[in-house]
C-alpha cells in the first residue's frame, strides 16, 4: 500500500461538481492499493497515517501527529501512484491492484481510520475527481507498507 500524504490547511474533493469530501487543517492522503495488501498492511497504514508526526509542536519541530492535533483526514484513492515509471514514456499499471481488490483494500483502510479517528472524509472510488488543497509548508511524504 502506498500513500502520498500532504499536510494541508484545507482540502476538498469533488465529483461532477459536487463536493464529496472536505477537511480543514489535517492530512490529504492519496492512496494506492497493490496486489497482496492484506489486513496487516492496511492496519499498519492506518496507524501510520494517524500517528505520523508532521505537525509542528510549540518549538516549531514536526513532533505532533494527526491524532495529537485532532485534524481531518481526507483519503482519496489514486491507483496511478502504483505505476511503474522506470522505463519508456508511458506508465505501466501492472503493479496496481485490480479494481475489485483495490476497492476492498481502500474501503478497509477508510474503516480502520474511522474506528480510530473522527473527521475522516473520502473521495469516491473509481470516479473522476477534482482534488483541491492548500499544502501547508509545503509538507509532503511518501509512505509505504
Amino acid at each position: 500500500m502506498i500513500a502520498l500524504i500532504q499536510r494541508v490547511s484545507e482540502a476538498t474533493v469533488k465529483v461532477e461538481e459536487a463536493c464529496v469530501g472536505r477537511i480543514g487543517r489535517g492530512i490529504l492522503a492519496l492512496v494506492a492499493v497493490q496486489p497482496g495488501d492484506d489486513a496487516a498492511r492496511i492496519q499498519r497504514m492506518a496507524e501510520r497515517l494517524l500517528a505520523y508526526r508532521i505537525f509542528e509542536d510549540e518549538g516549531g519541530r514536526m513532533n505532533r501527529s494527526l491524532t495529537d492535533t485532532g485534524g481531518g483526514l481526507l483519503l482519496v484513492s489514486q491507483f496511478t501512484l502504483a505505476a511503474d515509471t522506470r522505463s519508456g514514456l508511458r506508465p505501466s499499471f501492472s503493479s496496481a491492484a485490480r479494481p475489485e481488490e483495490a476497492e476492498a483494500g481502500f474501503l478497509a483502510l477508510v474503516e480502520a481510520c474511522r474506528k480510530r479517528h473522527p473527521g475522516v472524509e473520502t473521495g469516491r472510488f473509481r470516479s473522476h475527481m477534482q482534488v483541491s488543497l492548500v499544502n501547508d509548508g509545503p509538507v509532503t511524504f511518501w509512505l509505504e507498507t
